[in-house]
């Protein structure tokens, strides 16, 4: 009796081990299957591209070990359990198995799982070594990206559209690029809202199109100026009798001239005519013909009018003459004017009033009015009094062309003014 029981029991235990080794392999085969689909090319949820099994991250290789990890955790409770779990080991899926990975994991990779597919032929038609027909490859279009940084605007005309329309415009980028910070300003503005509205504005003061690009390569801080702040200057010139078309010209010259408040703008049209002790008339022709006094430093005008004044000698009221015929005088470089005067008066000797009578010689280059009076000099016929005979105006001597010059003037042929020329 003993003998059978005994015998009984090992036959029982026997095939409660048998149960446990075949749940365990069972185990062992879901968990190695679902090691299998994670080589399987999966879908990236945020669109990236596919990736083959053979060439796995290194998060994809941890995700693997922590699998293993968990087979042995599972085989070594499954030796533990009796009958009653065996069961349940049974009806266990692959999706369970995935699901009781490591809580470091992302939530999303435990859903990815259950949507792997197992389609390799889906999988080799998204491969770049396919052959396509010149059809497909004509209608492939890669959208260009815009350069993150680059040291010239050329690199985002063809991004931009108001790069692009401004250079259409006639504006030069290769200037504008040179000043800090332009270029980025440039990007930011949008064409139609912010580049568009100027130019019509600049348009119906009477600014001709073809100087739109000039404006805009001098000031291209004019297209941030609000239209309120445009329009009030321009009214402001109107209001002090300059003409339609005087504004539409002072601003085309001097393109900076409406970036100024109207306060500053009133400010130097008040230094001009109490400094030149000027009427409003001769005011308004002197800034018409030269705007850039309204935009510039004062401080090369003060400096000039001292000049005239101390060094040079002139009288007020020859300044003034001065001035209204030459309004550049004012803005002139110093050591050329003292320059010219000093030759004028030294050694032409020609005295002050003759001078100012004919201002215009301050615009003359040194060289040519050197050149020209050593050369009547040498031919004896220097006579620049007009109470003498033979006067030769101080005017002509310096505006005519070279063949003019010699042929009423010096009453000589170019070749002999050109080969005097070579002596000096």
């Amino acid at each position: 009796m003993a003998t059978s029981c005994a015998h009984l029991c090992l036959q029982c235990r026997s095939l409660l081990c048998s149960k446990k080794v075949a749940s365990t392999w069972q185990y062992y085969t879901q968990v190695r299957h679902c090691i299998r689909v994670r080589r399987v090319p999966t879908k990236i949820l945020d669109g990236s591209s596919i990736f083959k099994g053979t060439h796995k991250t290194n998060l994809a290789k941890q995700m693997q070990k922590q699998q293993v990890f968990t087979y042995s955790d599972l085989a070594a409770k499954q030796l533990g359990t009796g009958a009653k779990e065996n069961k349940d080991v049974e009806e266990t899926s692959c999706t369970d198995v995935v699901a009781l990975k490591s809580p470091m994991l992302p939530i999303r990779d435990a859903v990815l799982e259950s949507q792997v597919s197992l389609d390799l032929d889906a999988a080799a038609e998204c491969s770049a070594l396919e052959v396509i027909s010149d059809e497909e490859a004509v209608s492939i279009s890669i959208p260009s990206a815009m350069p993150p940084a680059s040291t010239s605007l050329q690199d985002y005309v063809d991004h931009s559209e108001t790069l692009s329309k401004l250079v259409q415009i006639g504006v030069n980028l290769w200037k504008i690029e040179q000043r800090p910070n332009v270029g980025s300003m440039l990007l930011r503005l949008n064409f139609n809202t912010d580049v568009a509205p100027r130019l019509l504005f600049l348009k119906e003061i009477g600014v001709e199109d073809s100087r739109f690009g000039y404006i805009i390569t001098q000031n291209p801080f004019i297209l941030t100026e609000s239209l309120e702040n445009l329009q009030s200057r321009v009214n402001y010139l109107k209001s002090k009798k300059f003409s339609s078309e005087t504004v539409a010209s002072m601003v085309s010259r001097s393109p900076y001239l409406l970036n100024f408040s109207v306060k500053r703008l009133d400010n130097r049209l008040g230094f001009f005519q109490q400094q030149l002790k000027l009427s409003d008339s001769n005011t308004r022709n002197i800034v018409a013909r030269l705007p850039r006094l309204l935009c510039g430093s004062l401080e090369p005008v003060k400096e000039n009018l001292k000049v005239c004044e101390m060094e040079l000698g002139f009288k007020e009221n020859e300044i003034q003459h001065i001035v209204i015929a030459v309004p550049k005088v004012l803005t002139a470089d110093k050591r050329k004017l003292t320059k010219i005067f000093d030759f004028l008066h030294n050694i032409m000797k020609l005295p002050h009033n003759l001078i100012a009578k004919f201002p215009q010689v301050f615009n003359s280059k040194y060289l040519r009015i050197r050149e020209r009076h050593m050369f009547l000099e040498y031919l004896g016929k220097a006579q620049y009094d007009p109470a003498l005979p033979n006067y030769i105006s101080l005017d002509r001597l310096v505006s005519l062309p070279d063949e003019p010059f010699c042929n009423e003037l010096a009453l000589a042929t170019l070749e002999d003014f050109y080969l005097f020329q070579k002596t000096l």
